[in-house]
């Protein structure tokens, strides 16, 4: 009979191949799609957006084409597709919805023939300013990290797509030592582990990344042994991603503008630091209103990138497979101001910066053997791109 250990660990392989594939097709698969579509999130309060943008992205060259825009959402800034691909599903980062101290989360179908997108139901976050949400690998659930509130929250989704009201809701805690940023929670992302097993959430008001066991049958949250890991104080956690060997995970921090590299025990669901490096070089720390953004392992798992907002610009580092360590490669102007998101696509070839501030998604060819990024001459004007999404198209 196979032992406890073994079974875990091919459960394990299971998961991680499920998780490459939650945004996209495997990767054997992913380099013969010709066209994708590409979901925008972004900012409408205040701004020119009227909602979630859609562009169909040629995979020979990069280049991206307007495709159409799904109205009527108030700051529909992160996406996250189902791993069915047949539904999207959106933040609505306010605090006013339907009257209550909560933000919105929202439910589409998606067409596969032109790739528009259709409401089909939505419910409260139960806290306010919900700005990150992820599907667990079986798509019976959506888990959303709310920012304002300080909470994390899950409702389950029906067979038709649909959203429920929220099966479980956590509430944070505390503080830490930054006056401005941090007099309480503030719960920044939420993630799963590849064997979805457990949920990661990065707050930046804790200077904690807190670890829920998760059950994906009963939507259920519950606190885990350990119940989080410390980062520095005033670092200010905010997005997290874990590698795809599922032995390393990495974390980048909003205030310190630092990495945290991660060992990460499956069994315990416990993450214990290994390292903590710069994204910005030493010389330019000296820089007002500087902040970092979005973490993502390349799908290799060779390469780590994070953006760095008001040094516009995304750090590349190499992943020592073994060790999980990192050692930089480069800092890449993004050719726009303020990347606070960005995304690599599925077959690992293109990375899409999207810059805020200048309303414009660059995109950026990754070298599969140096990690480096070249930039395409391709640009796609957006208004307040906040996040990244693909699916094949057709």
């Amino acid at each position: 009979m196979p032992t406890t250990s073994l079974l875990a660990s091919l459960c394990l392989a299971f998961a991680v191949l499920m998780t490459l594939g939650l945004n996209g097709p495997p990767l054997q698969a992913a380099d013969s799609v010709s066209e994708y579509y590409v979901y925008v999130g972004t900012y409408t309060r205040g701004g020119k957006s009227k909602g979630i943008y859609i562009l169909k992205m040629n995979m020979k060259t990069g280049e991206l084409t307007p495709s159409g825009v799904a109205e009527g959402i108030a700051n529909p800034s992160f996406l996250e597709i189902h791993p069915s691909g047949n539904y999207l599903y959106s933040v609505g980062e306010i605090a006013d919805f339907e009257g209550k101290n909560a933000g919105g989360v929202h439910a589409f179908k998606i067409n596969k023939k032109d790739g528009s997108l259709k409401l089909i139901n939505q419910q409260s976050s139960v806290g306010s300013g919900p700005c990150h949400l992820t599907v667990d690998s079986t798509g019976k659930n959506v888990l959303v990290a709310n920012y304002g509130g300080g909470s994390v929250a899950c409702l389950p989704i029906k067979s038709d797509g649909s959203l429920e009201e929220a099966s479980s809701f956590i509430q944070h805690e505390g503080s830490s030592v930054n006056p401005g940023r941090q007099k309480g929670p503030h719960a920044h992302s939420i993630n799963l582990s590849p064997d979805n097993r457990f949920a990661v959430a990065a707050d930046l008001g804790l200077d904690k990344v807190l670890v829920y066991k998760f059950d994906a049958g009963t939507g259920n949250l519950t606190s885990n042994d350990p119940a989080f890991t410390k980062v520095k104080p005033g670092a200010g956690p905010r997005h997290f991603h874990f590698h795809p060997s599922g032995k390393f995970a990495y974390l980048i921090n909003e205030m310190s503008l630092t990495v945290n590299a991660f060992s990460y025990n499956t069994d315990k669901g416990e993450l214990t630091t290994i390292q903590t490096i710069s994204t910005i070089p030493d010389s330019d720390r000296g820089q007002s209103g500087l902040s970092t953004a979005e973490v993502r392992v390349h799908p290799s798992g060779k390469f780590l990138y994070g953006s760095n907002r008001g040094h516009d610009t995304i750090v590349a580092y190499r992943i020592n497979q073994d060790t999980g360590k990192l050692t930089l490669i480069e800092n890449e102007p993004t050719k726009g101001k303020t990347p606070r998101n960005f995304f690599i696509d599925p077959t690992g070839h293109y990375l899409l910066a999207e810059n805020q501030s200048t309303d414009t998604i660059v995109v950026f060819r990754i070298d599969q053997e140096s990690g480096e990024l070249n930039p395409t001459g391709h640009v796609a004007e957006v208004p307040s791109p906040v996040c990244i999404r693909m699916l094949p198209a057709g």
